[in-house]
């Protein structure tokens, strides 16, 4: 891959309510270190990427600033950011952000998705460069059913077709900019980052990802997680 600049937001505003913790679950130790040390801390590791923007609860800027990333040796961060009142508005401002320096591309990574493989960071940013949009995702393995209001089943779905989305999802900045700008004047939301892209014509490319890239939501994901640190020695 040529000489080309990225840069990646990672929005970690969330509450985690389903975690059922005081504090939120970005913030929770994993194996001795917070989950979001540990996610920021793989793209940090990764030599294509040239900067990273945090976007945070604006209760935990001044945290994350001052002793979060500089207590955990963290490098890159060029900025932290308050998030908005969701995921899509801290994004958004994450984006907003980079307008000046105008990265070629942009990766988007979930705060509290700390499992995620550096080689699969590389392969997300790479297909990236070649076709303009690119997210991690793997095959489903359950059957996946549709149901109406009252729980009954409509439909099986060929789940040889469906794949379960992920992040890092890595775009060309520009089109991630119009694609956000252009749901921001439409009031739509969307469900990732990709489907901004989706719903206007913008082909999207599917990258190979990892089962052990679990999103950390509930407390039994923190013990299969720390389970999947101790069996790569990262623990």
């Amino acid at each position: 891959m040529g000489a080309i600049k990225v840069a990646a937001v990672v929005p970690a505003a969330g509450q985690g309510r389903r975690m059922h913790s005081l504090s939120p679950k970005q913030f929770l130790p994993l194996a001795g270190k917070p989950v979001l040390a540990r996610t920021l801390a793989v793209l940090a590791a990764c030599p294509l990427i040239d900067v990273i923007v945090l976007v945070v609860d604006p209760e935990h800027v001044v945290f994350c600033r001052d002793e979060l990333i500089p207590g955990h040796a963290l490098d890159k961060i060029a900025a932290v950011l308050p998030g908005g009142a969701e995921r899509q508005d801290s994004v958004y401002r994450g984006l907003a952000s980079l307008q000046v320096s105008a990265p070629d591309l942009v990766l988007i990574h979930d705060g509290v998705r700390p499992l995620v493989p550096l080689p699969c960071v590389h392969r997300v940013i790479e297909a990236a460069a070649t076709e303009g949009a690119a997210v991690l995702a793997v095959p489903v393995k359950d059957t996946i059913k549709t149901a109406d209001e009252s729980g009954t089943v409509q439909k099986t779905l060929d789940r040889r077709c469906l794949w379960a989305a992920q992040t890092p999802q890595a775009f060309s900045f520009p089109l991630l900019v119009r694609a956000y700008q252009q749901a921001q004047q439409d009031g739509y939301r969307g469900t990732d980052d990709s489907s901004l892209l989706e719903r206007l014509g913008i082909e999207v490319k599917l990258v190979p990802g990892s089962y052990e890239n679990i999103k950390i939501t509930t407390p039994e994901d923190l013990v299969w997680a720390t389970a999947v640190l101790h069996d790569r020695g990262e623990d």
